[in-house]
Order: C-alpha cells, then structure tokens, then sequence
C-alpha cells in the first residue's frame, strides 16, 4: 500500500488554507504548513506511527499529532471539518486555480459572488476586480495564468504520484499465477513530467486471473472499463490505470507500441511501410505473406526495421528515429552514472533531517561526493548568518571522509536579487567549494529585466550552478519570462552550469528547454535539491528528464570524477578529462 504522508500533508496543509480564509490565527496556520511539508518529506509512513512517533517529526506537536492519528484511524478531523463548513463550496472551487490565494479567494466570493472559475474569466474579462483592494491589472494576469495553468493540467498527475501507484500495481499482478511479465509502459515509461493516465503491461497466456486481480486491489475506487483484453479502474486518488494482457511472443511489440508515443509509433509504422512490412501490437509481419517475422523482444522489433533499440524516454518523434538509422543515438546518462548530488538542505535552514542524516542517506547511495548547500542570508525566513554557515562547514570537515570515502562539499544556494546580485561578497563565496544561485522572488520582471538577472548571476565568478532555472512548479507557477537562449549561451560562455531539478514538482530545467540549452554547449547538473533524505530518491525524475533531453554522461557534471568536477568549479579553466 502507498505511504500515507502525502494525504495527511494534504489534510494539514488545507487545514492551514481554511484558517487563513476564516481569518485564524496566522501563527497556527504557519505551524500547519510546516507540519504539513515536514510530515510529506519523512521517511517513514506515517499510518504506523502513534502520537510519540509522530511528535519525533520536526514541526509536529502534540495537537497536530492527535489529530493525524485521529484521522489515520477514523478518515475523519472534525477540526477541519467545522472550518470546511464556515467556506462557501465555490471559494474551494476557486482555491484550485494556483496563483489565487486563500485570501483573494475569499474577497471575490464575498464582494462579487464568485463561485466558479467560469464566473472569474467572465469577470477578469469585464474588469470586475479592478474596483476591489488588493486587485489591479497586474493581479488579473496572474490569475489568468494560473487559469491556463489549470486548465492545461486537466486530470494529469505528477510523475512521482503516478510511479507510485504503478509500482504497486506491477509488484501485485507480478505475483499472480502465470505472469511471464509485468511492468508499465505509455508516458510514464517515456518519463513525461505528468501522467494523464498509466497503462500496465503484462505477458501472460490467459489474461482473466489478471483483469481479475487487477480489479480486486485495495486501491480501486471504481471499474471504468472491464474487459478480457483491457480493464481500466480509476483509483481511490482519481489516477486511471489501463491493464492490457499480451501473449508472451508479443511482449516485445505490445510494449512498443504501447509505450508510444503516438508520433513515434507512426515513425515506425511509416518505416515499416518502407520496408513492405506491418507494424502493430501483435508483432512486425511481412504485408504480402502475412507470415509474423519478430515480436518477442523490442529489440527485435527495432532490429528488424533498421534500428538500434530506441530508449523510451527518446521516443517523442524528435528525431530519435533518423538518428537510429545514422547510428548517432547518444548513449544516454544513468541514474548508475550519477557519482554525487550537489544540491541539498538540512535542518540549519528549510530541510528536515539534519546534516549528519542527509550525510548518511546519500553515503547509502554509494556516491563519492556530495554537497550540502543551505540557504544564504536573503532568503530572510532562513536566518542564514555568516557565523552558523561557518560552523556548518567545521562539521561537514569533521564528517567528511567517514562515509565509504565519501568526499563531501561544502556549498551553498544563493539568491539571485532583482539586479542580478548574490548574497555574499566574493571574498566570503571564495571559501564554498561551490555556489548554487537560484531566483526565489520577483517573479514578475519583465523579459529584458530576468535576462539581465539571470545573465549577470552566470558572469559572477562565484556562481556555478543555475537552480531550478525557469523557476517553474508544474501545475502551480509558471516559468520566468526570459532569453532563455541568452541566458544558455551566458553559461556556455562562462563555464556556468544549469541544474535540472529532479524535485518532481518543478523538473526544472523541462526537456526542451534542456535540448536548446545542450545545442548552446551547456553543461548541466542532475540535482535533488532534496530537504529531507527522502527527497533523495527523486534523482530519478531528474535523470529521466535529462534523458529526455539527449543528455550524455559527459554533459552532466555530476557524473564526472571528482578531479574533473572540482576543475569545473574553478571557473574558467578548463573541465579537463580526469
């Protein structure tokens, strides 16, 4: 079964919404908020906690870990139900939309009798909020935004939610009695940032145990479709899943075209075509005879049209297929590649776990280096001090080297102020073996504004790694606007490297805009910005991404040997060989 963590991070941290809306206390709500992301990152699941347990998490008192151990028993909190009623039905309709807040929410349902997001276009179109405190035309455009961001969302879902459910489908319909093979295929094998809906795969010569196995989990909600070749269920968190069945000498070609994507698939069709041959899920045939030439392996199936076996992550009919037949497929990185993070918080800022934990986790992953890299002083709520930063870095020194010969680094993330400025002068920045400098405010500069920013952040001798470049969070915020190909050609010209976020909720550098930043020279680094060491794990969302975005080994800089690594952080020298 799932970790409940995320629906009780959801439960508190509506909760701190609702007494927002109703005008509570701005401290309880805080403390809400907290408990809530702290209680989302903890490693353990939180259904087999009591209250001691609970309370051992950062942020979690005693009142809140009462009323999460009520609501893991009952799947009631009277706490938030007596809030819910106090908030009319359309101001919760309108808290969907990402960039309107509780606040905004609640005056647009008291001064204009908003309930819908219909009845807000139509009032944004006729300028209906410019009469209202607070509202403006700049306001308008933001919620706009957060409109389109709502709509484009649709019912996707994150990767990370829907590679949970996924994973535990396979893992029980590989137990059933006559399953040769099982695993998911569609967007989620090609790593797309959201999932509309997962399809699972299995190979197998009867397919009733299964259709049956599948609709009897814990995690069905409802039976959509039921069928001998294909049932569909909806999950108790909404997620579609699609099961088919395949006879084991079609595994090869039911994945692939099962996988997709729909461009690619008709690439390969049209070249199949060519080759005077036929290309479904059942195998690849000779169109004259009608005789079954391959279908037990992709491999197989690629093989035979000309191909070297394609990466799914590839197959979005960008010009993978031409490069298959000129043998220029990249080798692309591996989540086995990556030899270090170099994007972490601990407990001295906004993390949860402390330095000698988040040391721990990542020596568990075998790798031979890893940053830590807390806030710097303008992000105010952290109260970051010259003095505390100092003294984190003679603990790490006392760490380093404890861990499997682990080699740990000491840096930092700075923020990158309207102008382009960092924290830090030179001289203290100088004594970090790296810089992470990320935007966290100002969101709203114009185009010309956020290029200067950004392009002054990559010119700052200091500064090695662009964090979370667009600023995006997927369905929340959108991206920055920018020359993002001044900002890539910025980097290439400075030896500045940009990060792809593998927090599932920013991916951030996306794929396209990875594959424009590589054509510049861009280097790049796969990082975790992890806050606790279970966001650790999420290095494989990165590295997914990066895959997306044709991104060798010799692209990301975490993947390189420390000596060459430390030669990039200089900054301007050569990254070398090593």
């Amino acid at each position: 079964m799932a970790r409940r963590n995320k629906e009780v991070e959801a439960l508190l941290q509506e909760y701190a919404d609702l007494l927002l809306i109703t005008g509570g206390d701005a401290f309880k709500a805080r403390a809400y908020e907290k408990a809530a992301r702290a209680v989302g990152g903890h490693h353990t699941d939180v259904a087999g906690l009591d209250v001691k347990g609970l309370r051992e998490i950062p942020n979690v008192g005693k009142s809140i870990a009462e009323k999460v151990v009520e609501y893991l028993q009952t799947g009631r909190l009277p706490a938030v139900e007596e809030v819910r009623e106090q908030i009319p039905a359309g101001v919760r309709e309108l808290l969907a939309i990402p960039t309107l807040g509780p606040r905004k929410a609640m005056v647009l349902h008291e001064e204009l009798g908003i309930s819908t997001v219909a009845e807000l276009t139509e009032a944004i179109a006729a300028e209906r909020l410019r009469g209202l405190k607070g509202f403006g035309p700049r306001t308008e455009e933001n919620i706009l935004h957060g409109i389109e961001l709502l709509r484009a969302a649709g019912g996707r879902v994150p990767i990370d939610v829907a590679m949970e459910v996924a994973e535990e489908v396979v893992a029980a319909l590989s137990q059933v009695a006559g399953c040769e093979r099982c695993t998911y295929a569609g967007s989620l094998r090609r790593m797309r940032e959201t999932i509309g809906d997962v399809d699972i795969l299995v190979a197998a010569a009867e397919s009733e145990p299964f259709m049956r196995a599948f609709t009897e989990l814990p995690q069905v909600a409802e039976i959509v479709v039921g069928g001998a070749k294909k049932t569909s269920i909806r999950t108790t968190r909404g997620l579609q899943v699609d099961l088919r069945v395949v006879p084991p000498e079609s595994w090869g070609a039911g994945l692939q075209y099962f996988t997709g994507s729909k461009a690619h698939n008709i690439r390969t069709r049209e070249l199949a075509v060519h080759h005077k041959l036929k290309l479904s899920e059942y195998g690849l045939f000779d169109t004259e005879s009608g005789d079954l030439l391959v279908s037990r392996t992709e491999e197989d199936v690629y093989a035979r049209l000309g191909l070297p076996w394609i990466p799914p992550t590839l197959r979005e009919d960008r010009g993978e297929v031409t490069a298959g037949l000129r043998g220029e497929l990249p080798e692309l990185v591996t989540q086995d590649d990556l030899r270090g993070d170099l994007h972490s918080h601990t407990d001295l800022t906004d993390g949860l776990a402390t330095l000698e934990q988040m040391v721990e986790a990542a020596a568990a992953r075998g790798y031979a280096y890893f940053a830590i890299t807390d806030h710097a002083p303008d992000l105010a709520m952290q109260r970051m001090t010259e003095e505390k930063m100092l003294a984190q870095r003679e603990q790490l020194r006392a760490l380093d080297g404890r861990h499997r010969r682990m080699r740990l680094l000491h840096g930092t993330e700075l923020n990158i102020d309207p102008d382009g400025g960092v924290d830090w002068p030179e001289e203290f920045l100088r004594g970090f073996d790296l810089c992470v400098a990320s935007v966290h405010s100002h969101f709203n500069q114009s185009a010309e504004a956020m290029t200067r920013r950004l392009v002054r952040a990559c010119e700052n001798p200091c500064v090695n790694i662009i964090g979370h470049p667009t600023t995006r969070i997927i369905g929340k915020r959108p991206g920055v606007d920018a020359d993002l190909d001044a900002v890539f050609a910025a980097c290439a010209r400075t030896g500045t490297a940009l990060e792809i976020n593998a927090q599932p909720e920013r991916l951030d550098l996306c794929d396209e805009h990875i594959l424009r930043a590589r054509r510049h020279g861009v280097k790049f680094a796969v990082n975790s910005d992890a806050h606790s060491t279970l966001h650790l794990d999420a290095m494989r969302y990165g590295v997914g991404t990066a895959q997306r975005g044709w991104l060798t080994s010799d692209d990301v800089i975490n993947t390189w040997p420390l000596t060459r690594l430390r030669r990039f952080l200089r900054k301007g020298g050569k990254d070398g060989n090593g």
